[in-house]
C-alpha cells in the first residue's frame, strides 16, 4: 500500500495531528517510511536589506528560519519515535511550501502526502482549507490526506 509517507510539519497543531495520522498509518504498514519535511520561505539578501531596524549583528533571515525549521523537524522526529514510529527521516527545505512539498514528494517517490488543514499562517476567515494544503491536494501526483 503506502511505502513512503511524506508529512509536512510547521509546528502548528494541525501539522502535528497530521504527523500523528502518519504514525498511525506506519503502525498498520510497518515497512512504510515516514519523511518529515519542514519548508521555510526563502529570503534573498535584498529582502533582508529592506528591514527597517538594523541591529549591529545582522542575522540573515534564511539562516534563522533554517535553524527554526531544523528544530521543528527534530521535535517532530522525537514525537514520532515516542509514539512508536520506526523508520523516520527529517528534511528541511527552502521555498514556497506547496511547490516544495509537491516536488519533494515526487523526488522521494512518496506514495502519500499528509498535511494539516491549516498551518501556522492561516487565518480564521472561513476557508475550509489553508492555502498550502489546498494547493498540495490540488496538484500532487499522489494521494493527499488532509488532517
Amino acid at each position: 500500500m503506502f511505502k513512503r509517507i511524506l508529512v509536512a510539519v510547521d509546528s502548528s497543531k494541525t501539522s502535528l495531528k497530521a504527523l500523528e495520522k502518519a504514525i498511525e498509518l506506519q503502525k498498520l504498514i510497518p515497512e512504510a517510511e515516514i519523511f518529515i519535511l519542514c519548508v521555510y520561505k526563502h529570503h534573498s539578501l535584498f529582502e533582508a536589506s529592506l528591514s527597517i531596524g538594523r541591529p549591529a549583528d545582522i542575522d540573515i533571515p534564511d539562516k534563522v528560519l533554517s535553524e527554526y525549521a531544523k528544530e521543528v523537524v527534530n521535535h517532530a522526529k522525537e514525537m514520532a519515535k515516542e509514539h512508536g514510529a520506526t523508520k523516520v527521516r527529517g528534511f528541511v527545505k527552502a521555498g514556497r511550501p506547496s511547490k516544495v512539498i509537491i516536488s519533494f514528494a515526487q523526488d522521494k517517490e512518496a506514495d502519500l502526502i499528509v498535511v494539516g488543514a491549516r498551518g501556522t499562517h492561516s487565518g480564521k476567515d472561513g476557508m475550509l482549507l489553508g492555502s498550502v494544503s489546498h494547493r498540495v491536494a490540488s496538484h500532487a501526483k499522489c494521494p493527499v490526506l488532509v488532517v
